[in-house]
């Protein structure tokens, strides 16, 4: 059986909709990693350079639950102060939340190349340790 990066993502071909999976050694790399699935699939970042820094806290919940919250943040702030991370650091909070810091860019300064996420679904949502730390899978609806 071959083994897979240590940390990692990837984009699954899903039914009309987007699935993304995304790995890393512990829970905050993997939240990074599926930040990034999810912004390969509709935007290309190359060559853009970061406008500005943002941080905010997850307050503490199940580890699904956070991740949603997280990627359901890239949704909101692409759509009310039109921003987009380029970069993503999740650090663990108090209490068992998260810190999540973004190096972000503005969407015009970027090319859209696929549908634009909507809203993180939970059906067949999975998060969670496994063999070789954590992994998660997620449907995004386009």
């Amino acid at each position: 059986m071959e083994r897979r990066p240590a940390r990692g993502h990837r984009n699954v071909p899903h039914t009309a909709d987007v699935r993304i999976e995304a790995w890393a050694p512990d829970r905050e790399g993997c939240v990074a990693e599926a930040v990034t699935a999810m912004l390969d699939g509709f935007v290309d970042i190359a060559g853009a350079d970061a406008a500005a820094e943002t941080q905010f806290a997850v307050p503490p919940g199940d580890d699904a639950d956070m991740l949603v919250a997280v990627l359901d943040e890239v949704i909101f702030r692409l759509e009310t102060a039109g921003v987009l991370p380029l970069a993503t650091e999740v650090r663990p909070a108090d209490g068992g939340g998260l810190l999540v810091r973004w190096w972000t860019v503005d969407a015009d300064a970027v090319e859209l190349v696929g549908a634009v996420p909507k809203a993180v679904a939970l059906h067949e949502l999975r998060f969670g340790p496994d063999r070789d730390g954590w992994s998660c899978a997620v449907t995004l609806d386009v």
